[in-house]
């Protein structure tokens, strides 16, 4: 139909007005029998209705995916150590239980918690020799002293020699070691404070019957051996004439990995064919050593990995007042100790005992802090007390 003026319907688009027939309203165009092709091979929809979405693939979140794996190891890792700690917790009140109820009495309490407070930890090896004739011996005999300063990040390692004369409360004077043999750990703990004039805080006595076990159970430790040793005492041989062909224990000088085995053997070398100089000092010296690397391997995170499979049998060889949290807190004292410093009293052999030098009580003075330390001074000395700072003891 036209309308009014003779104008004929007329479509409105962008580009101004185009002449010819209104379209329908509400009628749909009639789809394209064909769908014109894309660049890339696909077809362009042209139907009614909205333009179905295409299927694109799955983008996968990082950032949410490293969020939920690093949840899941730090969550590993939480409850592994709690089930580790509570294994732990459990071998050290056995532990506990073996040290006698006298030995706390002759202990000093500490001013606070060993993580922010110094310490001061008798560490006392009961007679390890293999042979069945000293089985039942009640020896100390290692006798070292350790004194944690977290303030200043150190750690003090005191050898006492089992042989020195020292005045035992209630006895007179003898070898220090006799102080175990006669009033147990009490005793003991009793004596080195007497003598040192360094109050015991904790007593820990370490069976050496089973110390080799311990080593195994950890994997074993590092040591540096300083000098070749040959060493002929404790044939593990049954037979006389196959005793006497045995040349003795042998150690290279240098870094070893030691079983438990070698470590306790080593541990207890008293007298080395290759250096007629070595005595029983020298065999303290190296009980510091193997002492040092337990340490280090007990506070390694390779311990903490296994500590839900072996926690309950580090603590076998040990008797002790210390808690768990005081073994944790020796750790870490260990990780930040910036240095070490091994120390050693001595003096003069007559005989079978060794009469104190006076400078003994320099070095107690350095294991206190109170005054820098030295190595041991040329003197009179059968055996020169003196302190190192690293990871060898004096020699």
């Amino acid at each position: 139909m036209a309308s009014p003026g003779g104008e004929k319907p007329y479509r409105l688009y962008r580009g101004g007005r185009t002449k010819g027939r209104v379209p329908t309203v509400g009628r749909p165009e009639r789809a394209s029998s064909r769908s014109r092709p894309e660049r890339d091979g696909r077809s362009r929809y042209r139907g009614p209705g909205p333009k179905p979405s295409a299927r694109r693939p799955r983008q996968i979140r990082w950032g949410r995916e490293i969020t939920i794996a690093l949840v899941l190891i730090v969550l590993f890792f939480v409850v592994w150590g709690a089930v580790g700690y509570l294994v732990f917790r459990g071998g050290v009140a056995e532990a506990n239980k073996r040290l006698p109820k006298t030995a706390r009495s002759a202990l000093t309490a500490d001013k606070g918690s060993l993580f922010s407070n110094s310490s001061a930890i008798l560490l006392l090896g009961t007679d390890h020799s293999l042979a069945a004739s000293r089985a039942g011996d009640r020896h100390s005999d290692s006798i070292t002293l350790l004194r944690t300063d977290p303030d200043h990040q150190r750690l003090y390692y005191l050898s006492i020699p089992r042989d020195l004369r020292v005045e035992i409360p209630g006895y007179g004077a003898a070898k220090i070691n006799t102080a175990f043999q006669v009033g147990g750990p009490r005793l003991a703990a009793r004596t080195v404070a007497t003598y040192t004039d360094i109050p015991v805080n904790h007593l820990v006595v370490v069976n050496f019957a089973e110390f080799r076990d311990l080593i195994d159970a950890i994997g074993g430790i590092e040591i540096v051996v300083p000098r070749p040793i040959l060493s002929k005492f404790d044939c593990p041989y049954g037979s006389e004439a196959r005793c006497a062909r045995w040349r003795g224990w042998r150690f290279a000088a240098g870094k070893q990995h030691m079983n438990g085995r070698r470590a306790l053997i080593y541990s207890r070398v008293r007298k080395n064919l290759l250096n007629p100089a070595e005595s029983d000092i020298t065999r303290g010296e190296r009980n510091q050593q193997v002492l040092q690397a337990l340490m280090s391997k007990l506070a390694s995170f390779n311990t903490f990995m296994r500590l839900p499979l072996i926690g309950g049998d580090l603590m076998k060889p040990l008797a002790t007042d210390l808690s768990a949290n005081d073994f944790a807190a020796l750790g870490w004292a260990k990780f930040r100790a910036s240095r070490t410093l091994h120390c050693r009293l001595g003096g003069t052999s007559t005989g079978g005992d060794i009469t104190p030098s006076e400078d003994n009580a320099k070095v107690i003075l350095m294991v206190l802090g109170k005054s820098a330390p030295q190595p041991p001074a040329p003197s009179g000395d059968t055996y020169p007390p003196g302190c190192l700072i690293g990871n060898r003891p004096p020699s």
